[in-house]
């Protein structure tokens, strides 16, 4: 269903607007890194467009989010329309005209009925509806730039792994494309929303499909190893708790376990400390560090380490998932069974 939409959208946006011509479409998100937990009814969809040669701008202090603009003037004269005076390239004015095209063409879909989701302030996603009786399915589309250069200067300490995936790995993804979503950045001083975002979604589905210290980890006559479904743990209690707590837990999302996973791949590197029949040692290692994490209120991002994904001024909200973390560990996991 959600790949008959997409499609459908794809060919439209390719066909409405010469910029959008050459966008590709990539899966991102768990239910493609086959770590989605309960019902496949959330799905993230990149619409990647290749761009010209880019120049970077930092627009604040964490080495995430930038400013972009042409290095010389595109040959499609198209994207005049979605520059601003100054010559930066705007999130917003993309955004909006794609999401204009969307908004024209679910018209057309026929035998499904397709809606559009209400804006949500700062949110880099298009988001669809689809009913699929007795319930819905939401599509996140997200506007992605594809540059083939190098990867700043923020990201140069990141990526650690070469204890765990091998100094080749690393060096392969850091050949691989600089991704930069649409998403506007709370801290920038005048809120223009021309901010774009770096995004490694690419190399982290590849990190999670390619997860072992050994070659042979996870294939079918190899060793298997409990990372996937610890990540899946992780993501799972977080999203339990988040049910529980809307309030207290709306900072949080996914990305802060996958990120604590991350780290924890890094910490403990090899296949032997992921033995399939320790998955409740290792879950519980993993929540420990994700709690040490939020005690401290530090979770260095992955890819950029100057990047604190656990802003200080939240500690309140930090201290309040450890301790129900806490309560979580201490009580063979109740929220499990509720």
């Amino acid at each position: 269903l959600v790949n008959k939409v997409v499609s459908h959208l794809h060919q439209a946006i390719r066909g409405k607007d010469s910029c959008f011509s050459s966008m590709e479409r990539e899966s991102a998100g768990s239910y493609y890194e086959r770590v989605k937990i309960s019902e496949p009814n959330e799905f993230d969809i990149m619409l990647v467009m290749p761009v010209p040669r880019i120049q970077l701008e930092e627009s604040d202090d964490t080495g995430a989010y930038y400013y972009v603009s042409f290095k010389r003037n595109p040959k499609e004269k198209g994207w005049s329309k979605f520059l601003e005076e100054d010559g930066k390239l705007s999130a917003f004015k993309m955004l909006q005209a794609l999401r204009e095209i969307i908004k024209q063409e679910v018209k057309n879909i026929k035998d499904v009925e397709v809606t559009v989701a209400r804006k949500k302030a700062g949110s880099p996603a298009i988001t669809l509806q689809i009913k699929n009786p007795p319930s819905e399915i939401s599509v996140d589309i997200i506007l992605t730039l594809e540059a083939h250069q190098s990867w700043p200067l923020s990201t140069r300490g990141g990526l650690k792994i070469e204890q765990w995936l091998g100094t080749k790995a690393r060096r392969n993804y850091r050949f691989k494309s600089l991704y930069l979503v649409a998403k506007q950045n709370k801290r920038e001083k005048v809120l223009r929303g021309n901010t774009w975002r770096l995004s490694f979604s690419h190399i982290e589905k590849a990190m999670i499909k390619e997860h072992g210290n050994s070659r042979t980890c996870c294939e079918s006559n190899g060793p298997k190893c409990c990372r996937k479904s610890c990540l899946k743990l992780l993501k799972y209690l977080l999203e339990q708790l988040k049910m529980k707590y809307p309030k207290e837990l709306e900072k949080f999302c996914s990305y802060h376990v996958k990120t604590a996973f991350f780290h924890s791949c890094v910490t403990w590197p090899n296949d032997s400390d992921w033995h399939l029949g320790n998955l409740d040692h290792c879950f519980q290692q993993c929540l420990e560090f994700f709690v040490d994490c939020l005690q401290k209120s530090q979770l260095t991002h992955f890819f950029i380490p100057q990047y604190n994904l656990l802003s200080p001024e939240d500690k309140a909200r930090h201290h309040f998932l450890s301790r129900k973390i806490g309560h979580e560990l201490n009580n063979g996991f109740p929220v499990f069974h509720e």
